[in-house]
This record gives structure tokens, C-alpha cells and sequence, in this order.
């Protein structure tokens, strides 16, 4: 059966877009071939910084010949109908339709359609130019000489089925049989026949490797290999190792060194102007775990004399960035930290919020108010929350974004006399002995100025010091409030100011350290104060607009009624992505949702607990006894219009199932209250189990609409007590099954 080998040969591929191009690729070629009959049996897609490409094996010769049949109007319908009819199904006369008839609908036209098959040539060529005129990039240019839009200037296309070119032309390239190798060691061209032959070809004499996956082999080994020789080992890194697969297409790795002096500077300065400047992986010594003055370059072309002169070229570079990296370091250590802050006033947050020092502020009282929830020092929270930003203003970190809070770190270390690169030691005993506090002290400020971004993603550890945990609180609790007072809340996809993950911060610092703490009533008493704040601004700039104090009256401009409220359900959401996340039922999470707590660790528990409960036999029985009573109020509130609630009177049993009943939910509710006031979630569902057998026996031997409206009432009521008991554990009307 027919082979196709597609390949789009352009200027440099951005590394980033090669994957997601290489998928969407064979998406377009494979969707748009099958939706005109042709049938593949085995597919293959590559992308390099080059080329992108498929080859699609056991592709039919030709589509199949189709048969339609399309019903018409009946005869004698109105013109219109008939001129529809005919435009629908491609005919020219009325007289090309069938005319049948029916015994229950009369007669009525039909077109036969008849579609002979097309050979898989004719699809691909009609095909093609579609595909690469709406193949979508997230960035792409037009060249000079065109209209087409790519991602850089398209220079060759090679289709070919079965040997043959598929004749097609896009933008006046027009489709051949020819590619290019390495531009150094086997640019060619070369006249390919296909996939085998293509690919022999650029692997050897193009010297292409094709594979993302081999690329990624051959780098990873050989980054192993050249440390190993030297008794090192590579600092893994895999999206530096991602970026490299996409930019080199003959891969060769090699080991450079750098001045040892360098490091004296911060390990995460040396590793990021390798990283991000000269896509280098740093490397370590194993013994002591410490960087070493080397690193691993990957170059795209095999040198004679083994990379020596690559190795020397790209050390020159290395040292010509961390001079700058070692010049923002010692310049911004002339400084106290503490003298940062006044500049973060000129950066604003957010207009109605602020700048950036009236955020730092509100973190800090926030994060003293928080800090006896979670066992920390208040004074030292509220330093660290004031010094948390103020390396925002510093030259490393205006240089390198990425290292914010990281600089602060050293910076608060140095301040306070100890060595930032080991904290254990002094290294200015002068500062050490004006420091306010214990070096223990200093090394915890210092920590929670690193740590108080985290977690900024799913792998992202949380901070577990209590410091670091008080000033990450308040850092996303004050912005997240923040936004809600405006009323500028995420919504469907769009988050630009990563809402969604501060929550998410938010719940995973409060779980993963068990942390117990009202979230309303926190959100609310920092929401007045924010709300104060916001209506200062919102009253300036009213004023300076000329439009008067009236309109940012709070109520008339401003916020919701009690946007906490709103704020908690928010926090509600992530919750239930972690607890989803661990496998928890959803409808388990809404059923004690629906109880309005606030405390996500309790919220947690009783879900852990529900779960285990409904796990078990008597679990699953009582819910279905729960339904079964649930249903029978349901139907019996709406036609009473009335809603049942209240004690039974026990004067009206006439059975021994519901004086039994009545006593177990007695019982049980009492035992219940008690399990729920400890916190005992499982004792509370043990509690919840004694009513299985009493309320089996009621529904075997009790009759609930009965004639004597007294009786009848007072059983619905019985019902509603099974209902309320549940209900003070999780609402179970929320739980399917």
C-alpha cells in the first residue's frame, strides 16, 4: 500500500513550538486525508529546528466510490422547496430525481448521488495547500515575496507518495523530492524517494538527527558521559533539555570550564545565566553536592579538534555574564534591604490597590496577625513580610526576574552579618553584633523572604517554617482580597493575575501543614481594610476626573455585598481540585461542602471520612434508606406545600419499628453531636451506622401514607428526623448512588 512522506523545510523553528507543531501537523494531514476516504495504517511525525514532517505507511491507493440517497419534497411541493432541494443535492432538473412513493406519505422526490472515489494523489494535492495556508503558530511572519503566513520563511516542501511528487504549490514553492542536510557537514540537497531512503539520507551524510527522542538519547548520554570522565555529575534540568532537542539537529556535547572564582556568587545566579543566556547545564561535584567551575555546552556541529575551541569560545561568553551577574552582587549588597523598600512605592500593583509599598504594608500587618494561628513569632513575620518584596528593586533581580525572593534571601543573610552562601558561618562580625536578633532568627526571616512566593505550581513544595508560612498567608491572602474588594474576579480561561494558583497556594500551605484558622473571618477583617484603602483611591481619582465624591460612594462603585463570602466559595473550588485530585469523590466533596465550613482541614477530614463510611455495607445501605426517605418527603413536601421538620410524637406509634427508630435516631443524634464537637469524624459515622437495621425495619414494616392523617403525619416526620440526623454529618441529598 502507498507510503506519504510530507516534510515543511523553513528557517529556524522556535524549540518551543516543535512538539505542539509536530502533533498539530499530523492532526491537519491525517483530518483532512480521512475526511475525503483515505485510510492510513501506520503514522510517524519529526520536527527539528528546521523541519517538520509525517509519513503516513499502508495509506489507501484511492477513496471508495460512495452512494447517497437525499429525500426530497413530495411532489407537488412549492417551488421553493424544490429550488432547495435542488441546490442541496447539486442537481440541475427536478428531472434528475427519482420519484418514489410511500403508503403512509405519498410520493416524493429522491437524489441519487454518486460520488466515484479519487486517487489518494489528487486528495493529498488538493489538500496540501489548505493545510500549510491554515496551519496555526502562535507566532509566525510573512515574507516579502508572499502571502503566507509561517512561523519563519518556508523554503522547500518535499511530497511524495510512493516515490512519486505529489504535485501542489503554496505561495509560489512549489512541492518536489528535495531536502536539505546540516548546513555544515551534509547540507546536500538530496532527492528522496521515501521514508527509508529520507531518512538514511539526513542521518548520514545530512548528519540530521530526525527523532525529538533520539536528540534527547543522545544528550542526555552524552552530558553523562563527558561528567563521568571528570568525576562530576550534571545538574538535570528538563526543560533546559527540551529547549536543547529542538536547537541542535546534530547534537554534540561538550564539557567547558569556567574561572572557579565565580563561585562565590550564588549557585541559582551561576545556574540561571547559564540557563538562560547561553543554554548551558550546570554541573556539580558529587562529594560535597556543590556546583563545580565547569559546564556542559551542546553544540550542533562535530569539530575536529574535539571541541576544544567551542569550549574555550563559550567560556569567554560564560565569564563575560556572571562579571555582570558578580557586579549587580556586589553592588546591591552596598545597600541594607530595608533601604529598598521606599522605591517599591514607585511601582504600582495595582491601581485601585496600590503600589507595590502600600501591598508590602497591608502583608505585614497581616502577616503579624496571622503569625499565633501558625506557632510564629509576630515580630519576625512582620519583617519578613516588609522585606519580602524589596529585592523586586534590586539590579540581580531586575536582571534575573526569576530570582525574586531568592536575592532577598541572601541579601537579608549578609545584612545580618552570616556567610549567605553558609548561613552558619559569620561573616561580618560587625553586623552580626547590630543585628536585633538571634542568627536562628535572622536565617528564618531570611527563609521566608525566599519562600513566600511558594508553591507556584503543582510540584512546588510549600513552606513548612512557621515564619515562611505566616508571610506566604498573607502575601496571596492579601491579593486574592484584593482583587475580589474590586471586583475583578477570574473568569472562564482568563486569570492574568494567577488567582487560581494563590488559592490554590493557599489551600495546600493550610493542608499540608494542618493548619486550623476561620478563613471568613480573616478575609473579612482584611477586606475592610482593603476596602478603606480602595475607596481612597477610588475618591482621588474621582476627584481629579471632576466627577465628584458621589460616585465612589461604597454600594454605588465598589464591591460586592460581602465579597469574603464570595471569596471563600472561590477557595471551595480548589479544595475540590486537591481532594479530586487524591481520588475523592465529587459528590462527597459537595455534600459537606453544602455545610458552609471554612476550615479546609475539617472540610478534609470529614470528606476522608465520609468516604471510608460509604465505603462500607451499612454506609451503602443507610443511603439508600436515606433516599428512599428523602424521596417520600420530596414528593410529600410538594403536595403538602409544606416542609416537614420537628420531633415525632411517640403517643402516635403504632409499631415497634418506629418507637425502635425514633430511639436509635435519638440516640444516635446525641451521639453524633458529641463525635462531630471532638472533631471524631469516624465515631460520628459509627454513630451514623446504628441506624441502618432500624430504619431496614421500618420501611419492611411500616406504612407511611396511611388514611389517619395524624399517624401519617407523624411518620413523615420520623422521616425527617433519618433525613436532619444525616444531614448534621454532610448533606446526603448531594451524594449519588
Amino acid at each position: 500500500m502507498p507510503q506519504l512522506l510530507i516534510e515543511l523545510f523553513s528557517e529556524e523553528i522556535p524549540a518551543r513550538m516543535q512538539a505542539k507543531a509536530e502533533a498539530d501537523l499530523l492532526k491537519a494531514v491525517t483530518g483532512a486525508l480521512g475526511a475525503a476516504g483515505l485510510r492510513h495504517e501506520s503514522e510517524i511525525a519529526f520536527s527539528g529546528p528546521r523541519r517538520l514532517g509525517l509519513v503516513l505507511d499502508g495509506l489507501t491507493a484511492r477513496s471508495e466510490d460512495v452512494r447517497e440517497e437525499r429525500k426530497g419534497p413530495k411532489l407537488g411541493a412549492p417551488d421553493k422547496a424544490i429550488e432547495g432541494f435542488l441546490r442541496g443535492a447539486g442537481l440541475e432538473s427536478i428531472d434528475q430525481a427519482e420519484v418514489r412513493s410511500d403508503p403512509k406519505k405519498g410520493e416524493f422526490y429522491v437524489a441519487v448521488i454518486e460520488k466515484p472515489g479519487r486517487a489518494a494523489a489528487d486528495i493529498i494535492a488538493e489538500a496540501m495547500p489548505d493545510i500549510i495556508r491554515g496551519f496555526h503558530w502562535p507566532k509566525s511572519m510573512r515574507t516579502s515575496h508572499g502571502e503566507l503566513r509561517w512561523v519563519r520563511p518556508l523554503q522547500r516542501i518535499v511530497c511524495v507518495l510512493d516515490g512519486e511528487i505529489v504535485p501542489s504549490e503554496v505561495d509560489g514553492i512549489a512541492s518536489g523530492n528535495e531536502t536539505e542536510g546540516h548546513r555544515v557537514h551534509g547540507r546536500g540537497p538530496y532527492v528522496v524517494t521515501g521514508w527509508a531512503d529520507y531518512k538514511d539520507q539526513l542521518e548520514g551524510a545530512g548528519h540530521v538527527r530526525l527523532s525529538r527522542d533520539d536528540r534527547r538519547k543522545v544528550i542526555a548520554e552524552g552530558a553523562a558521559r563527558v561528567c563521568k570522565a571528570k568525576n562530576l555529575e550534571l545538574v538535570e534540568d528538563v526543560g533546559l533539555l527540551e529547549e536543547l532537542v529542538g536547537l541542535a539537529e546534530w547534537p554534540v556535547v561538550i564539557l567547558g570550564d569556567m574561572d572557579p572564582a565565580f563561585l562565590e556568587l550564588p549557585p541559582e545566579v551561576i545556574r540561571l545565566s547559564m540557563r538562560t543566556h547561553q543554554k548551558y547545564f550546570a554541573v556539580r561535584d558529587p562529594k560535597s553536592g556543590n556546583l563545580a567551575p565547569h559546564f556542559v555546552v551542546v553544540a550542533n556541529i562535530e569539530a575536529t579538534d574535539k571541541g576544544e575551541k567551542i569550549a574555550a569560545g563559550n567560556a569567554k561568553v560564560l565569564s563575560a555574564r556572571l562579571e555582570d551577574a558578580r557586579f549587580f552582587w556586589d553592588n546591591d549588597r552596598k545597600q541594607t534591604l530595608g533601604s529598598f523598600i521606599p522605591k517599591l512605592g514607585a511601582i504600582t500593583f495595582k491601581e485601585e490597590l496600590g503600589s507595590l509599598l502600600d501591598k508590602t504594608e497591608r502583608v505585614a500587618a497581616l502577616a503579624r496577625e496571622l503569625a499565633p494561628k501558625v506557632d510564629a513569632d509576630p515580630e519576625l513575620a512582620q519583617v519578613a513580610a516588609k522585606l519580602a518584596k524589596a529585592d523586586l528593586v534590586s539590579e540581580m533581580v531586575y536582571e534575573f526576574p526569576e530570582l525574586q525572593g531568592v536575592m532577598g534571601r541572601y541579601y537579608a543573610l549578609a545584612e545580618a552579618g552570616l556567610d549567605p552562601l553558609n548561613p552558619s558561618r559569620v561573616a561580618d562580625d560587625a553586623a552580626a553584633r547590630a543585628r536585633p536578633y538571634s542568627a536562628e532568627a535572622a536565617i528564618e526571616v531570611a527563609d521566608a523572604i525566599a519562600d513566600h512566593y511558594k508553591p507556584q505550581g503543582p510540584a512546588d513544595a510549600v513552606p513548612t517554617a512557621p515564619v515562611s508560612i505566616a508571610v506566604a498567608l498573607a502575601d496571596k491572602l492579601d491579593t486574592l482580597v484584593g482583587f475580589w474588594a474590586i471586583d475583578e474576579k477570574p473568569t472562564g480561561s482568563k486569570d492574568p493575575f494567577a488567582l487560581r494558583r494563590a488559592a490554590l497556594g493557599v489551600v495546600r500551605i493550610v493542608l499540608e501543614n494542618g493548619l486550623r484558622s476561620k478563613l471568613i473571618k480573616v478575609l473579612e477583617a482584611h477586606g475592610r481594610a482593603i476596602d478603606d484603602q480602595v475607596d481612597r483611591v477610588r475618591t482621588n481619582r474621582a476627584l481629579r476626573e471632576g466627577r465628584g465624591m458621589v460616585l465612589v460612594a461604597r454600594g454605588v462603585v465598589g464591591t460586592p455585598p460581602n465579597p469574603a463570602l464570595d471569596l471563600v466559595a472561590f477557595f471551595a473550588d480548589r479544595l475540590k481540585q486537591v481532594l479530586r485530585d487524591e481520588g475523592k469523590r465529587h459528590d462527597l466533596i459537595d455534600a459537606v461542602f453544602a455545610l458552609g465550613e471554612d476550615d479546609l482541614v475539617l472540610i478534609t477530614k470529614r470528606v476522608e471520612a465520609l468516604t471510608d463510611f460509604l465505603a462500607s455495607e451499612d454506609g451503602e445501605n443507610l443511603l439508600a434508606g436515606y433516599k428512599r426517605a428523602a424521596n417520600i418527603l420530596k414528593a410529600e413536601e410538594k403536595k403538602d406545600d409544606r416542609a416537614y421538620h420537628g420531633d415525632p410524637d411517640p403517643d402516635l406509634f403504632a409499631e415497634d419499628a418506629e418507637r425502635d427508630l425514633h430511639s436509635a435516631i435519638t440516640s444516635a443524634r446525641v451521639d453524633t453531636e458529641r463525635a462531630l464537637g471532638d472533631e471524631d469524624f469516624e465515631a460520628a459515622m459509627l454513630a451514623l451506622a446504628k441506624l441502618r437495621a432500624p430504619v431496614d425495619a421500618f420501611f419492611d414494616g411500616v406504612m407511611v401514607n396511611v388514611d389517619d392523617a395524624a399517624v401519617r403525619e407523624n411518620r413523615l416526620l420520623i422521616l425527617a428526623a433519618i433525613r436532619d440526623a444525616l444531614h448534621g454529618v454532610a448533606d446526603f441529598s448531594k451524594i449519588e448512588g
